[in-house]
């Protein structure tokens, strides 16, 4: 494809990324809450891009429909005797010692859950027939309670998907208007609640994501669009449309593949390591890779599980605009409030009056407003007078204050890349930290010296790399089905699980529309247990491979949770296959190694506060004029149109052959090597 650009729809900005031939064009501008897609075209519009661009597409529609409580109207339809296991839930208390704790409202309200008198048995023979004169009546029920949406999930369907089916062929020849989810399609996979509201989920955000996909269609023209989904991989907008609950971790997931991606070229390795972390300006999402990008079937969004294949990411309420105040014990305080796009940081000028991090970082002379393009004119006494009034609060001045508000925000960051790496059983200093997001650079040298880590990454385009990232990603499909069987059963007799995995490939084919490349995992357990291990199965489907995968169960079990029990038995919960298609993955340009010294970059010097001591000198870098072998030691600020980094003390900086920043420090030179 000549031209493709990659559109990364945020909190605060949307990030345009436009690759014409071997040029690429960057491009942020505020995001657009009440039209995104007008905005959208109106920018594709200004950069030039051609009526056949292909367009990959990251969004947080899904996300924000169901984080803000705004979806369809939607309604449930069950087995009779299972209407409230959407709000019995797991009977987990989130404050564990609170006396009276309030639920959150469910997304489908008691008057809004039906239920249908059929049954299956635990091995999916009809018990209680359908009966099809009840539908009628629920149909009229739903007609007057103004449902737009419906998830319908049956006991055991997933053994057998008959009276699912049957039933939404009936309701929707009585209401052609309403939107069907069946259980049986988004998660045939055991677990009623799980399963009950991550169809609920796909019900509710789908009239929502399909309004603004058509939208969307409508705004891009004749021009192909894939979608991002939560699993790393794109899918075209028709099944995006018919299955948005595989979009709800959209965004977060193309930063990863963009730094995955971005690292195996950087480094030369298929493999590598690294502990990612994208600060925008809403919140930081941070990933551990160990030679593989993550992935997870266990999600939760707000209060709800989301048991779909996704990106393994963890997500923080610390972004540039994350709000800092002083609680009534006098505790300084960031985010999870953010100020988001309107009314921004008080220092964009657009009408803010809550001090963010954004903020902080000038008023400490780290951010410049010359260079800060994206976000319009910067307003550093407002700032400033802003910063000395929460500083009166802690009897600090501005630059202390300010100083504060970095720490707290850090230390959240801190403990989110902690969380997945420590906790998980790897240790930070055994990877190289890529740091991303608008604000991802100032911040990175600081959480690296936290951990310990060695080395950091700073891509060439690091505000825009999630956008990058989209153009990067295959094109994939996943499904899945319950097992239940113990691994000692399946290997001696393969036959089941390889028919079903035959199955699964045949229907991610379908919706690919096209041979897909197939590979295969089960989710294993110790028997008893109530959690599971993803591994995967190398195929075709053998005794040999099914042994091999449940050593690696072992293995895997090991790690994660510090003990093995091989003499145990493993039972497999379900198989997972997923289907591929390449994708674009254009090949960035590469830079000629540099003419000119490194002296030619710099663009003057700048006072800025590192430490409580005070302000420094400190050289300042122009990114545009940065070239290949370049090097120079810290501290320094590097200002580019997307973001700045800060070169901290101690740290060696070395421009690479794709014009990423590598960074060294002296404190663990002899420890690198």
């Amino acid at each position: 494809m000549d031209e493709l650009v990659g559109i990364d729809v945020g909190g605060t900005f949307t990030d345009f990324v436009y690759l014409r031939g071997r040029h690429l064009i960057v491009h942020k501008q505020p995001t657009s809450s009440h039209n995104p897609s007008q905005a959208i075209g109106h920018s594709l519009d200004k950069l030039g891009v051609g009526a056949k661009a292909a367009i990959i597409h990251g969004t947080t529609t899904a996300t924000n429909a169901l984080l803000e409580r705004r979806g369809a109207r939607t309604a449930l339809l069950t087995t009779e005797g299972f209407r409230d296991v959407l709000v019995l839930g797991r009977q987990n208390r989130p404050q564990l010692y609170r006396l009276t704790q309030k639920r959150p409202p469910s997304l489908v309200p008691e008057e809004r859950r039906f239920v249908a008198r059929e049954r299956l048995t635990s091995d999916g023979a009809a018990l209680i027939p359908l009966r099809e004169e009840q539908l009628h009546e629920i149909a009229r029920q739903l007609r007057d309670c103004g449902a737009e949406s419906l998830a319908v999930v049956f006991l055991f369907s997933f053994l057998n998907d008959t009276h699912e089916r049957r039933a939404a062929e009936v309701l929707q020849e009585l209401l052609p208007e309403l939107k069907i989810s069946l259980s049986v399609d988004i998660l045939p996979e055991y677990r009623e609640y799980e399963r009950t509201a991550t169809t609920v989920i796909n019900a509710y955000v789908q009239p929502r994501v399909g309004r603004y996909l058509e939208h969307l269609a409508a705004a891009l023209g004749e021009r192909p669009v894939w979608v991002m989904q939560s699993n790393g991989g794109t899918v075209d907008m028709p099944l995006a449309a018919k299955q948005p609950a595989r979009l709800v971790l959209s965004g977060p997931a193309g930063g990863v593949v963009g730094a995955f991606t971005v690292s195996q070229d950087a480094f030369q390795t298929k493999k590598p390591q690294i502990l990612t972390i994208d600060m925008g300006g809403t919140s930081t999402d941070v990933a551990l890779c160990h030679g593989a990008i993550p992935r997870t079937a266990e999600n939760t969004v707000g209060d709800l599980p989301l048991r779909l294949p996704s990106t393994h990411i963890h997500t923080v309420g610390a972004g540039g605009g994350s709000i800092a105040r002083v609680d009534t014990g006098g505790v300084l305080r960031v985010g999870p409030k953010s100020a988001g796009a309107l009314p921004g940081p008080i220092c964009y000028g657009k009408g803010g009056t809550e001090v963010t991090v954004t903020d902080a970082n000038l008023v400490l002379g780290r951010l410049d407003p010359d260079h800060f393009e994206a976000g319009g004119t910067l307003a550093t006494q407002t700032a400033y007078e802003a910063l000395a009034r929460l500083g009166s609060l802690l009897e600090r001045g501005p630059e202390a204050a300010a100083l504060g508000v970095i720490r707290v925000a850090n230390a959240t960051m801190e403990r989110a890349l902690r969380r997945v790496s420590v906790e998980q059983g790897h240790d930070p200093r055994d990877y190289t930290l890529v740091s991303f997001g608008g604000a991802g650079p100032l911040h990175a040298c600081e959480l690296a010296e936290a951990l310990g880590v060695r080395r950091i990454l700073v891509p060439r385009h690091p505000g825009v790399l999630s956008a990058v990232g989209l153009l990067m990603a295959n094109i994939t499909y996943d499904a899945s089905c319950a097992v239940l069987q113990p691994m000692a059963t399946l290997m001696p007799h393969p036959q089941p699980l390889t028919q079903s995995v035959a199955s699964l490939g045949r229907q991610v084919s379908a919706a690919l529309s096209g041979e897909a490349h197939i590979t295969a995992a089960l989710d294993l357990r110790y028997q008893g247990q109530s959690y599971e291990l993803e591994v995967p199965l190398r195929l075709p489907v053998s005794p040999q491979h099914l042994r091999t995968c449940a050593e690696g169960f072992h293995r895997a079990h090991l790690q994660r949770y510090g003990y093995s029990a091989p003499h145990r038995p493993v039972q497999c919960v379900t198989v997972r296959v997923q289907g591929t298609l390449p994708g674009a993955k254009p090949a960035l340009p590469r830079a000629p190694e540099a003419d000119r010294p490194v002296s030619e970059a710099r663009t003057g010097n700048r006072n800025v506060w590192l430490s409580r001591s005070g302000a420094q000198e400190v050289p300042c870098y122009s990114r545009q004029r940065l070239m290949a072998k370049h090097a120079f030691a810290g501290p320094a600020l590097v200002f580019q149109y997307d973001s700045t980094a800060l070169v901290a003390a101690g740290w060696h900086a070395k421009v690479d052959e794709q014009l990423n920043i590598v960074l060294h420090h002296d404190a663990f030179a002899d420890a690198a090597h």
